[in-house]
């Protein structure tokens, strides 16, 4: 925690923040094929988080297309059903850049028995540890994927779980690890960056976490500066080294892109605090009361505008 005095006005406790899921709407969109690879009408897509309690569950349509709106950014488990067939796969669903996906639903008269008892035991294994990870159970999803990556080595969904298991418990160095190990697995996916720019942070290697949540940033896409999700990020590193002017250009970045993200104008309005700016401050928690007028910031605002003078 730091503190700074704004000379002339009042004494104002600064409270570090740290990155909080933005509220605006991201897509998941794709394309659900058969064997032939002719399109499958009718198919239910389940989307469901893997780190949280949020589910949601389309069909496509007569091309094979489904498409949906109103995700919170998040690690998500898709799953396409027709009949008895079934495929599932996990992506990374972030603002500015909708999730595509393409999914091809098969017989496996092409597997040996064995093959296919293999393949079922280890959609099993993958599924308990999703649901351990869920359920908080660390120690037993962690075991479960890595009993996964014995056997499929280049199962990158899995490092990437494990990395945030061992962000969780501050084991930084084997997080560091299964990060780099999901950027070596998946070269062109912000996703391994965004984890080590939270392993660095954790650590106050801020030089290091501003790097990889660039990084993540210019691979995210969409709007300048990798959306505001990614512009986000990057402030509260900034902010947490100390460097407010560079954390209020991005916070400011993250408002112009997604004006709903609360926590984004509250982050402006403690930059703008530090920096003795008490106008701006003053506009950026009006800000805040309207994208979240009831958020968990919102008492805290509260007290600060009526002490603020307008």
């Amino acid at each position: 925690m730091r503190t700074n005095l704004i000379r002339g006005v009042l004494a104002v406790a600064v409270v570090l923040a740290v990155s909080a899921p933005a509220f605006a709407q991201s897509i998941v969109r794709g394309k659900v094929v058969d064997a032939q690879g002719k399109p499958v009408e009718g198919a239910i897509v389940t989307i469901e988080a893997v780190e949280a309690s949020r589910k949601a569950e389309t069909k496509t349509n007569r091309q094979g297309e489904f498409l949906q709106v109103g995700l919170a950014s998040g690690r998500y488990r898709v799953t396409a059903t027709k009949d008895n067939l079934k495929q599932m796969q996990e992506a990374n669903i972030t603002q500015g850049r909708p999730a595509e996906l393409q999914f091809q639903l098969s017989p496996t008269s092409g597997m040996t028995p064995e093959q296919i008892k293999a393949q079922a035991e280890l959609q099993t294994l993958a599924s308990s540890a999703i649901a351990s990870m869920k359920a908080g159970n660390d120690e037993e999803a962690l075991r479960q994927f890595q009993e996964i990556t014995v056997k499929i080595p280049n199962c990158a969904d899995c490092f990437y779980n494990m990395g945030v298991i061992y962000t969780k418990k501050q084991q930084y160095a084997e997080a560091e690890n299964a990060f780099k190990k999901v950027a070596e697995l998946r070269p062109n996916a912000p996703d391994a960056f965004t984890g080590l720019a939270n392993v660095y942070n954790a650590q106050k290697k801020f030089d290091l976490a501003a790097e990889a949540s660039s990084k993540a940033a210019s691979m995210s896409g969409g709007a300048a500066g990798g959306g505001a999700e990614a512009q986000f990020n990057q402030g509260v590193i900034l902010w947490n080294a100390g460097k407010f002017a560079e954390a209020k250009t991005q916070f400011e970045a993250a408002v112009k892109a997604d004006p709903s993200m609360a926590m984004a104008h509250y982050q402006l309005g403690m930059a703008n605090l530090n920096l003795g700016q008490v106008p701006e401050a003053r506009a950026a928690f009006e800000g805040y009361l309207q994208a979240d007028p009831n958020g968990a910031k919102a008492a805290e605002v509260k007290t600060f505008l009526s002490q603020l003078p307008k």
